[in-house]
């Protein structure tokens, strides 16, 4: 495994969202869900923008390609929505748990046949072991 100096940044990363989901269930209960999400993407934009300010610009570039590689930016708020809305209600641990769940599920689905654009990995008894864990954990989590 070639690029396993990647793992420990995933790993941050996805501790990263646990930190975001424990930050905006009280946000959003505080200032109104609708609120938390557009002032997490707010500042995320600013910061963003500041980046590419004094980065090369490349937005000629991003919208030279496929329409359909910019419907990401659909799936973020919805993301951080229901983030937003569930954390306060079921938790972080629950939350993160049946989002990675979702997460797990979606990306074996999108390696097998090779979906948008991923090189094809099929799905092996050791993968969808590994998905029956997660379910088995949001179980035992609720």
């Amino acid at each position: 495994m070639k690029h396993i100096w990647l793992l420990p940044l995933v790993v941050a990363a996805g501790m990263g969202l646990s930190v975001e989901a424990g930050l905006l269930g009280p946000l959003g209960e505080e200032v109104g869900h609708g609120w938390a999400v557009l002032g997490i993407f707010a500042l995320g934009s600013l910061l963003l923008t500041f980046g590419l300010i004094f980065g090369r610009p490349r937005l000629a570039l991003m919208f030279a390609q496929p329409r359909w590689l910019l419907t990401g930016g659909i799936l973020g708020p919805i993301y951080v929505a229901a983030l937003t809305l569930a954390t306060p209600v079921v938790g972080v641990g629950l939350t993160m748990v049946g989002i990675l769940f979702g997460q797990v599920a979606a990306s074996l689905v999108i390696d097998h046949f090779g979906w948008l654009g991923s090189a094809k990995r099929a799905v092996d008894g050791h993968r969808v072991g590994a998905l029956i864990a997660i379910l088995l954990a949001l179980w035992l989590i609720h």
